[in-house]
């Protein structure tokens, strides 16, 4: 019985000291960044160099990184972004890019997939759906064409293609 009071008295100062703290320590977070992290997809994908999207919208308010860089995101992304921050627009990689990878979806053919659930392992959106050891398939109104799913794929059977 005395154990559960001393027990009980200990985390009741424990947790006063972390209230305490918590409080005087709270982090502020930037508006702006975190209006630039809502534009970006959240699919995590690292395509842009970071580890994530809020790492990468941090770059773009802190550093002035390349607003381009979000694959998934596409050119309405950067366009939206540089709305937000009123920085002129990249042209040149927008248009050309936006043809070339943003329109784009993984497709896995069906004959050739064995069901070893690699593809949907990786995938940062859950786009891919399949039980192990059977057929996968993509979904593609959530794909972002990011083609993480390319390099984990032992048959070779997810094609890129466009929407």
């Amino acid at each position: 019985m005395l154990i559960i009071i001393i027990f009980g008295i200990l985390s009741f100062v424990f947790g006063i000291i972390l209230s305490f703290s918590a409080y005087k320590l709270q982090l502020n977070n930037d508006p702006m960044i975190e209006s630039v992290n809502e534009l970006l997809p959240q699919s995590q994908c690292a395509q842009c160099g970071y580890s994530g999207c809020y790492p990468y919208a941090k770059a773009i308010v802190r550093n002035s990184e390349k607003i381009n860089k979000c694959t998934p995101g596409g050119a309405s992304v950067t366009l939206k972004i540089s709305e937000l921050l009123n920085i002129e627009k990249p042209v040149e990689n927008v248009f050309i890019k936006n043809e070339k990878i943003f329109d784009t979806i993984a497709w896995i053919d069906e004959r050739n997939c064995v069901g070893c659930s690699k593809c949907a392992l990786f995938c940062p959106v859950d786009a891919i759906i399949g039980a192990p050891n059977f057929l996968h398939t993509v979904l593609k109104d959530f794909c972002t064409g990011c083609n993480i799913c390319l390099s984990h794929c032992p048959t070779n059977c997810i094609k890129i293609k466009k929407r």
